[in-house]
């Protein structure tokens, strides 16, 4: 179980300043554990510690940050289960989901263990004319600065060390945000963290409700904030930051095209697309939202996805029979199911699911919803996804790219030319070939266009944005 109290950490060090922040079992509604809370005062402190701490930081040896990533890892092996139940309890999320996500926190770690002791530079060619005859160009990376992290409730182990792990690996200090909702996984990995040699003041992890966080956006000393959360948030946050480098990873309606050519796959299909939709409640911004189906095997395809939705099991995420859990709150469930009504008024049909109970939302299965609804146009971030169909690849992609969001698109074919156009043509961060678009590696590039956000994840591409390059000009003879 949790323990029954968790202090923050400023500038490496547990802190029990109080206990003033509740964390809920999201399946039982009831207090699991006691959080302290940073005010404003406490996160001032923690810039100003992670400030300082940047000279030691730039020296600490990149053979040194690998060793303090290694020993995260040797640490989150050991506390597997601790992490996954922790997991489990303050997001509600289903415990196979939950130890999933433990084993992403690991590979994240391990991954940035790897890239911190291979951040390059290269030589640049000057002598394109007469005049750069004899000079010399090279390029290293450098930390940027202090950074600032804000991380969600979805992921709050996995998201969380997209941030972290980077850091470390590339020398510069931060200062954490966890969610308010979920910020046990973030303190535990600030125990761990403790317990290496990181200079003092190279991280502070401080839950913080949002309306007394302003300093983790606005404050000038940052110089970069990197923010995982909702579009409406994350736009603002930007309009807020100033200076900053600001980099965003926010929402999205992700599309999953089925095209006809599927043959004996359809179960394979079927059963990636129920994950998709509906795995940890569809809290996924890569979760499949819409699903495009050809004509020619839609109905097929619709009828064995019916069975698979009513299948699957919902109710305590500690048994692990259980697919699909809690919503993160009521308040969202209500949110969805009001979603979920308008479009059901304006001619939508539901064909599985549609159950409604606090917080707990039946996996729910929809046709012919009108583009112009909110569940539709908008994130669901629940667990519903919308079946159409299509007679026309080109309408088909048109359609995904109709969309405000561009994070992940999933194109199911056994066309390379469909693959390739798909490539060439989507308006998304990344197409996931013959799987859904809630498929991520965790070193491979991850972000979204439009209102979906700006930079990319991915732990040297984070390294890339939380360095800058430096260059140096050396004339040969003087």
């Amino acid at each position: 179980m949790l323990n029954k109290t968790y202090p923050y950490y400023l500038a490496n060090e547990a802190v029990a300043a109080n206990t003033d922040l509740e964390v809920t079992d999201k399946f039982s509604g009831e207090v699991a554990t006691r959080v302290a809370m940073a005010d404003a005062a406490a996160i001032d402190k923690a810039i100003g510690f992670a400030v300082e701490a940047m000279p030691a930081m730039r020296a600490f040896a990149p053979f040194k940050r690998q060793a303090v990533l290694e020993h995260c890892v040797k640490r989150f092996r050991e506390r597997y289960d601790e992490l996954a139940l922790a997991l489990c309890i303050e997001a509600g999320k289903p415990i196979n989901d939950s130890k999933g996500e433990v084993t992403r926190l690991i590979d994240t770690f391990k991954v940035a263990a790897e890239e911190a002791v291979r951040i390059g530079g290269e030589i640049v060619n000057l002598q394109i004319s007469p005049r750069a005859n004899g000079y010399h160009g090279y390029v290293k990376r450098v930390p940027i600065g202090p950074c600032s992290f804000i991380s969600p409730f979805n992921f709050p182990l996995n998201l969380t060390a997209h941030k972290v792990a980077p850091a470390i690996a590339a020398g510069v200090p931060f200062v954490l945000k966890p969610a308010s909702r979920t910020p046990v996984g973030a303190l535990i990995m600030g125990e761990i963290l403790a317990e290496t040699d990181l200079p003092k003041g190279a991280f502070s992890i401080l839950p913080a409700h949002r309306d007394g966080a302003d300093l983790f956006t606005t404050d000038e000393r940052f110089k970069l904030l990197s923010f995982t959360g909702s579009p409406a948030v994350g736009w603002e946050l930007k309009k807020k930051a100033g200076k900053k480098k600001v980099i965003l990873e926010l929402g999205g309606n992700a599309a999953a095209i089925v095209d006809g050519d599927q043959g004996g796959k359809l179960d394979y299909v079927v059963d990636r697309l129920a994950f998709g939709a509906f795995y940890q409640s569809g809290q996924s911004c890569i979760g499949v939202q819409r699903i495009l189906v050809h004509a020619s095997i839609y109905d097929a395809l619709r009828e064995k996805l019916i069975a698979k939705t009513r299948s699957l099991v919902m109710g305590d995420p500690k048994d692990e029979k259980t697919f699909v859990g809690p919503m993160i709150s009521e308040s969202e469930s209500k949110r969805l199911a009001g979603w979920m009504e308008s479009a059901v008024q304006a001619g939508a049909t539901i064909v599985a699911g549609g159950k409604v109970d606090g917080a707990m939302f039946e996996a729910t299965l929809l046709e012919r919803v009108k583009r112009d609804t909110d569940l539709y146009r908008k994130e669901a971030f629940g667990p519903v996804a919308i079946l159409e169909r299509f007679d026309d690849f080109g309408a088909a992609l048109a359609t995904v790219n109709d969309s405000d969001f561009g994070l992940q698109a999933g194109v199911f074919t056994d066309s390379l030319a469909h693959a390739h156009r798909a490539w060439d043509e989507l308006e998304v961060g990344g197409v996931v070939i013959n799987d859904v678009p809630s498929f991520r590696v965790d070193n491979m590039p991850y972000g979204g266009v439009k209102d979906s956000g700006l930079g990319r994840e991915g732990v040297r591409y984070a390294i890339e944005d939380m360095t800058e390059l430096r260059l140096m000009v050396m004339r040969e003879t003087w």
